[in-house]
C-alpha cells in the first residue's frame, strides 16, 4: 500500500512539473516571444542582416540575452514553483542564479536580446524600440512588481533589495 501511495506522489509531482513547464513555455512564447522576437523581426523586415563583427556582436547578444531569460525561467519554475506571468508568480522569493546579481535579470535578458536584434539589423527603429521596452519594464517593476513583492514577502524582500541592485549588480565595498 505504501508503494502505491509513493508512486501516486511521484506521478502527481511529474504531472505538476509538466503543467508548470507548459505554463512557462506558453508564457514565453506569448509575452517575451512577442516583445523579443516577433515585433523586432517585424521592425527589421526587408533589412539585410549585418556581417562580420556586427554579426558576431549580434549573435553574442542574442545568445547571452536568451540564456539569461531561460536560466531565470528555470529558477522561477524549479525553485519558486511559478512562472514569470504575474497571475502565476513564484510561490517563493527567488534569490538564486542570476537573481543574486540583479533583481530583474529576466528583463535584462530580454533587453539584451533586443540590442542583439538592433545590432544584427543595424536599425535605429530597433534601438528606439529597445529603449521604449526598457522604460516600460522599469515602470512596471517600480509601480507594480516591487510593491507587490514587498507586500508578499515583507522583510525578506527588503533585505534582498538592500543587497541586490534593481538592474545592475551592486558594487561591494
Amino acid at each position: 500500500m505504501a508503494n502505491v501511495e509513493a508512486l501516486e506522489k511521484v506521478d502527481s509531482k511529474g504531472a505538476m512539473s509538466m503543467i508548470l513547464f507548459l505554463k512557462n513555455l506558453l508564457f514565453t512564447l506569448l509575452v517575451p516571444g512577442t516583445v523579443g522576437f516577433y515585433v523586432p523581426l517585424l521592425l527589421a523586415r526587408n533589412r539585410p542582416a549585418a556581417t562580420g563583427l556586427w554579426f558576431s556582436l549580434a549573435v553574442a547578444l542574442l545568445l547571452v540575452g536568451s540564456s539569461i531569460y531561460i536560466w531565470c525561467v528555470w529558477d522561477f519554475a524549479a525553485f519558486g514553483r511559478g512562472t514569470p506571468a504575474p497571475i502565476d508568480a513564484p510561490k517563493e522569493l527567488v534569490v538564486r542564479g542570476m537573481y543574486r546579481y540583479t533583481r530583474n535579470p529576466m528583463y535584462v535578458g530580454v533587453v539584451t536580446v533586443l540590442l542583439g536584434w538592433a545590432a544584427l539589423f543595424r536599425g535605429t527603429g530597433l534601438l528606439i524600440y529597445a529603449f521604449c521596452v526598457s522604460v516600460a519594464f522599469h515602470l512596471f517593476v517600480v509601480f507594480y512588481e516591487e510593491p507587490r513583492l514587498a507586500r508578499r514577502f515583507g522583510a525578506e524582500y527588503y533585505d534582498y533589495c538592500a543587497k541586490v541592485g534593481r538592474w545592475l549588480p551592486k558594487l561591494k565595498r
